[in-house]
């Protein structure tokens, strides 16, 4: 082997584009340490390293990442109300700062000068990666195959890369007949390209993953209960088994199975990406659907009702910086301190229950409760004086009436 042979640091997940660009990185004369993220991905990552070694790279590394993925950015972004376009949680997009951690230690650690992914040039993974590692390390170089003329000339798409892969004597998972991507991790799955790219195909049902099919759904409903300290849920109880789950990738692990049982946290959409074109993509989130509902019920029973205003208001924000992969950048950082600070109060715990696709809110409990149940009551008086009232609508109503005296119908009606 050549000493003065550069070496790339790939992110390298054993599909078809990264195991094809293994290859393709090696022709060009690379040497090619491979890096995968363990993020609760469930594959066999041993047979993906052995498999990236048999194709010629000089080292493979598995690294586990799962509970610092579950810990430092799962929870923390359904704590701070973290969904994209009030549908998608984020799966993807908060997997990807964690993942460019763990491949920029790696090439300061083997002094590899690039690394390389094979993220798509229409996409926003490309985005993810590149901008987080270079807010980790200003230095590293990114080799970005679908964006170079020579690889994406000579490989129009995925069919290109089957054929390249069976010319060249090496297996992938990939097939004519499924050539849609998927991207998995403990948090989610997700599926896009091909049949998917048409938004009236329906998505294939042997397909999911993670969540079963309607006519697969328990005709028994379950009911659980979620304990939140400072928006982070710290046991689960399921209130029919009497099971009690209290560390932080246990939790997950068995919402996503009580919440696929029962069909919870699938979506189909088309979203905004960052680099300006809509794409359609097919979403599994079990748990996190589960969590994402509890939190922000309880959430209601806890904040003021300004801070949860402003809450909401910086989630939409900054669920907008994870999505364009920006989770490191001076703004994200700051916005997450804001976040973090709202989720303070937010300690008691929610009982929901599981049937037929939903999460149903059934009680919740908080340990400092904003609601009085005796002010708020029909029943009694309480602390408030009903003629109160009368003053409140006239204070209110002077900016209504100024209007309607110089305008006897809207000037905005159509």
């Amino acid at each position: 082997m050549s000493e003065n042979q550069k070496k790339v640091v790939l992110a390298y997940s054993g599909g078809l584009d990264t195991t094809c660009i293994l290859f393709w990185l090696k022709e060009q004369g690379y040497q090619v340490i491979c890096y995968t993220a363990d993020v609760g991905q469930e594959e066999d990552l041993d047979q993906v390293r052995q498999q990236a070694l048999k194709l010629g790279a000089i080292k493979a590394i598995v690294d586990n990442r799962i509970e610092e993925f579950v810990t430092e950015f799962v929870y923390p972004s359904l704590a701070y109300g973290g969904i994209y376009q009030g549908r998608y949680l984020l799966g993807t997009s908060l997997c990807r700062p964690c993942i460019s951690k763990g491949i920029t230690r790696v090439a300061n650690e083997e002094k590899a000068e690039f690394i390389a992914h094979g993220a798509t040039g229409k996409g926003n993974d490309q985005i993810r990666f590149e901008l987080s590692c270079i807010s980790l390390d200003s230095n590293i170089k990114c080799i970005t195959p679908w964006r170079m003329e020579s690889f994406y000339n000579r490989f129009e798409g995925r069919l290109d890369l089957i054929e390249y892969a069976k010319s060249n004597g090496f297996k992938v998972t990939a097939t004519p007949d499924k050539p849609y991507s998927t991207d998995a991790n403990i948090m989610h799955i997700s599926f896009e390209s091909g049949v998917l790219e048409d938004p009236l195909h329906p998505p294939i049902d042997d397909m999911y993953l993670m969540t079963a099919n309607p006519s697969q759904w328990p005709n028994e409903a379950e009911e659980i209960k979620i304990t939140f300290s400072e928006g982070i849920p710290r046991l689960v109880e399921n209130l029919n088994t009497k099971e009690k789950i209290d560390k932080p990738i246990d939790i997950l692990k068995y919402l996503n199975k009580l919440g696929g049982k029962h069909g919870i946290g699938r979506i189909d959409i088309v979203e905004d990406r960052y680099i300006g074109m809509k794409s359609r993509g097919v979403y599994e989130t079990p748990g996190g659907t589960i969590i994402w509902n509890a939190v922000r019920d309880l959430e209601l029973l806890c904040l003021d009702r300004e801070v949860n205003q402003i809450r909401t208001q910086l989630a939409e924000k900054f669920a907008e910086k994870v999505y364009y992969g920006l989770w490191y950048s001076p703004e994200c950082h700051y916005i997450r301190a804001c976040l973090k600070l709202s989720q303070k109060l937010v300690n008691g715990y929610v009982i929901l229950q599981l049937f037929k696709g939903n999460a149903y809110i059934r009680g919740r409990k908080a340990i400092k409760s904003l609601y009085d149940q005796q002010l708020v009551s029909m029943d009694v008086q309480g602390q408030f004086t009903p003629n109160n009232a009368d003053g409140f609508i006239k204070t209110s109503a002077i900016r209504l009436t100024a209007f309607n005296n110089v305008y006897k119908q809207s000037p905005y009606s159509s």
